[in-house]
Order: structure tokens, then C-alpha cells, then sequence
């Protein structure tokens, strides 16, 4: 190994050149997986805020007849989704749900005064904060005695309620919501949105949302399930009595099989177009941990070529040195070295130079994390991210890689292995030269 290192440093730049090969295949090993890794995870958090032990039950809007155009299709009521009485078989016959909780949910002018947006106004019931994972800042949430009075009450939750009140404190004032006045009882905390999960499960900003209680929504404005909209001069008029309902059921193991009895239920009962989804997110969060596994089988072996390309930088390169040192390998020859011993100095020096520039990249591969911030950084300030980058910016802006443990040594071992497999050829040439022939090379 002594040997090794004199002979590797009376070539400086031309060993560290050959290195780089190797110090870039590590680091593109463990940056892609590190990315991979990252992406798989945020995908899994977004899966785990759903609940892993629930059911996501949505209301899906059918595609509408294209053959019906004019006033006549705009003036039409579109019935479609969840009823009270899927609601109802739900909840009865699902013995190993624990706990349903129902949604409707409208877009609706809210105003306080000359301050107004639309807000997404949520029926729902107590189950809905912790069912979503939100805190209240101040006051409370909804209450089971709210939804039995239908109290004309609401929930502002964070960005609305500093849009609807930028000085004054919310608690006890009224807002006005379709020409009736409600009470803010409560304000909640700021909630990270959720992406898109699955095909009926579209995105959900928290923060822009006023919560009432779901009696008090169905009788106030969602009158007789029909909820009546007005745009550019037309009107579009829909009935729908819930959303989403939600099954949170007890055992995770009974998460699937509670899943097709919820699917064999409603195909029952809705015989007409499919008006309706069925989320699970156990399945996705399985379905998660498989794309995991793809995305780093594809993205480790696409790296791994640049860990070829450097192990045939080293082969090329100890070509070139056995016939540099031709006269060095006749001498040791002639003073006793066999062809074993000179096999292994020269595999010694292809060993040391991966080993070492595996070590490089294992470094570099380490500060993948904090690289990545910078270019997020960059991008931000320079590029632009958020709404102004559409949604791959926000999702390259969320992105965290999380560098894999088992990644390292898998790396770094691949690089060894790459020394050896291209130092073998090298090596044996050298041992296989003649010692009478080597001594007269000049």
C-alpha cells in the first residue's frame, strides 16, 4: 500500500484526474438516491396525512352530456355524489368503522364590511379537526351542540381571517356569508396544504377555508342539496348532499377489506355513471413504497454508468503505467518478484486510487442536502418558484433529499469493485511481461 502511494504521487495531477471518475459515480450514486429518496418520502407524507387507517369516500362530478347544449344544459339541476342515504348505510353497517365524518363543502363570497374573497365554507362536524389535522389559535372549533341548534356560527381559518379582519380580532364579530350574518367563534392555526393524492383527490389549501357547522350549511345554503351559482350572465345549479365521507376504521389490517365492502355497498346503490370515488391511503402508501424501490433501481443505475465510464478511465490509465514502468517491472523481476507479487502492487495502486476517490465522493455525496438548498435557493431568486414555476415548481421547491445510510457503503463498495474489475487486466499484463525483455526497454 506504501508502494502504492509513492507510485500514484509521482503523478499528482494524472492520479487526480483519473480519480474524478470515480468521485463523481459515488456522488451521482448517492445524489440521485438521495433525491429519489426525498421525492419517495414527501409522496408517503402526503399519504400519511390522509390516515392510513382511513377511507376517503368522494363525490365525483360525471362528465356532462355533450349532446345537451343552450340554456337548456345550463339550466338543469346535475344530482350526482353521496346521499344521506349512503351516509347512513355507511355509518350502520361498516361494524369495524370507529368514527364518520361527513363534508360538504361550497364556494361562497364571505364579507366583512368592504373586505370580501371567495372562501371554501366546509360543513362539517367536531371529527373534521382532528380527522385533517388542524389547531385552533384562538376560541374553538365546531361542536356537536352547533350542528343539533344548526347555530348560525363559523370557524375562520388563518389567511381568511386576515383578509376578513387585518386589524380587528375576529372573536365575536359577525361576517357575512349569502346574505345571512354568522359569528366567528374560532381561528385556527396556519396548516401546510396537501398535494393531489390519487385521481379524485385533488389538492387542499387549509388556510382559505370557513368552517360552519354541517346542519347549519345544509339548511342555510345548501337548501334542499341544491346549490345555485351564477356566472358571466348564466346560471349552473348542482344537488349534492356530501362531498366526502371519511371511515376511519379501527384495525389497520381491516383497512382493505372495509375498502371493498364500501366499493360492493355503493355499487348497489349508485347504478347510473360513476358518481363517486374510493380513496385509500393504505393502498397508495403501498403503492409508495413500490415506486420507491423502481425509482431507485432506475436512478442508482443510471448513475452507476458513470462509475463504468470511470473504471475504464482507470484501466486506460494503468495501461498506460505498465508501460511506463516496463524496466521498473524487469528489475523486480530480476531481484525475485513473482508474477503474483507484481499482479498485486499494480492491483494495490487500482485499489487505492477507487478506494480513495470513492471516499471523495462519499464526502461530497454527504452535502447533497445542503447543495440541493442552494440550487432551490438560486432557482427562487433567480427563475422564480411557487405560483409563478406551476406546480412542478412547488414541488421542486418542497423537495428535501434524504441521503440513504445503506447508500453509502453500496457506493463505495461498487467503486472498489469497479478498481478491481478494470485493475485485473492491467495488472496481469504487467506481470506476464518478460524479465529479459523488460530489462532492455528503454
Amino acid at each position: 500500500i506504501k508502494n502504492a502511494f509513492k507510485s500514484l504521487l509521482l503523478h499528482k495531477l494524472r492520479s487526480g484526474l483519473t480519480m474524478l471518475g470515480i468521485v463523481f459515480g459515488v456522488f451521482s450514486v448517492i445524489a440521485m438516491l438521495a433525491i429519489g429518496e426525498g421525492a419517495s418520502r414527501q409522496a408517503q407524507k402526503q399519504v400519511l396525512e390522509l390516515g392510513a387507517t382511513n377511507i376517503i369516500v368522494r363525490s365525483v362530478k360525471p362528465p356532462e352530456d355533450v349532446s345537451s347544449s343552450g340554456s337548456t344544459s345550463r339550466s338543469r339541476v346535475l344530482r350526482y355524489g353521496l346521499t344521506e342515504e349512503d351516509y347512513q348505510i355507511l355509518k350502520d353497517t361498516m361494524t369495524s368503522v370507529s368514527r364518520t365524518v361527513p363534508v360538504r363543502e361550497l364556494y361562497v363570497e364571505v364579507r366583512r364590511r368592504q373586505n370580501a374573497f371567495n372562501a371554501r365554507c366546509v360543513g362539517c362536524t367536531p371529527g373534521y379537526l382532528d380527522m385533517n389535522r388542524l389547531q385552533v389559535a384562538r376560541g374553538r372549533f365546531i361542536t356537536e351542540d352547533d350542528i343539533f341548534r344548526r347555530a348560525n356560527v363559523v370557524v375562520l381559518a388563518s389567511e381568511t381571517a386576515q383578509i376578513l379582519f387585518p386589524l380587528d380580532d375576529p372573536l365575536g364579530k359577525p361576517i357575512q356569508i349569502k346574505g345571512r350574518a354568522y359569528t366567528v367563534v374560532g381561528t385556527m392555526l396556519p396548516r401546510t396544504a396537501s398535494a393531489a393524492v390519487g385521481g379524485s383527490l385533488s389538492g387542499q389549501d387549509f388556510n382559505k377555508d370557513v368552517y360552519m357547522p354541517l346542519e347549519t350549511l345544509q339548511v342555510r345554503i345548501n337548501t334542499g342539496n341544491t346549490y345555485v351559482r351564477f356566472t358571466s350572465g348564466n346560471f349552473s345549479s348542482e344537488s349534492v348532499r356530501y362531498n366526502q365521507i371519511t371511515l376511519e376504521v379501527e384495525d389497520q389490517e381491516e383497512v382493505v377489506k372495509t375498502a371493498e365492502a364500501v366499493r360492493e355497498t355503493l355499487a348497489l346503490k349508485h347504478s347510473g355513471p360513476v358518481d363517486y370515488a374510493v380513496v385509500v391511503p393504505l393502498e397508495l402508501l403501498r403503492q409508495a413504497e413500490q415506486l420507491r424501490l423502481i425509482f431507485n433501481v432506475v436512478l442508482g443505475s443510471i448513475a452507476a454508468i458513470s462509475l463504468l465510464v470511470g473504471g475504464i478511465g482507470i484501466m486506460n490509465i494503468m495501461l498506460a503505467t505498465v508501460t511506463e514502468r516496463t524496466r521498473e517491472i524487469g528489475i523486480r523481476r530480476a531481484l525475485g518478484a513473482k508474477r503474483k507479487d507484481i499482479t498485486s502492487q499494480f492491483l494495490t495502486e487500482t485499489i487505492v486510487l477507487s478506494g480513495i476517490g470513492g471516499l471523495v465522493g462519499i464526502g461530497l455525496g454527504l452535502s447533497t442536502p445542503f447543495a440541493f438548498k442552494g440550487i432551490q435557493w438560486a432557482v427562487d431568486r433567480y427563475i422564480g418558484s411557487g405560483d409563478s414555476a406551476g406546480e412542478v415548481g412547488k414541488i421542486f421547491a418542497d423537495m428535501e433529499p434524504a441521503v440513504a445510510v445503506w447508500s453509502l457503503p453500496v457506493a463505495f463498495g461498487i467503486s472498489v469493485g469497479i478498481g478491481v474489475l478494470f485493475g485485473v487486466y492491467p495488472a496481469r499484463a504487467a506481470a506476464r511481461l518478460d524479465p529479459i525483455e523488460a530489462l532492455r526497454h528503454e
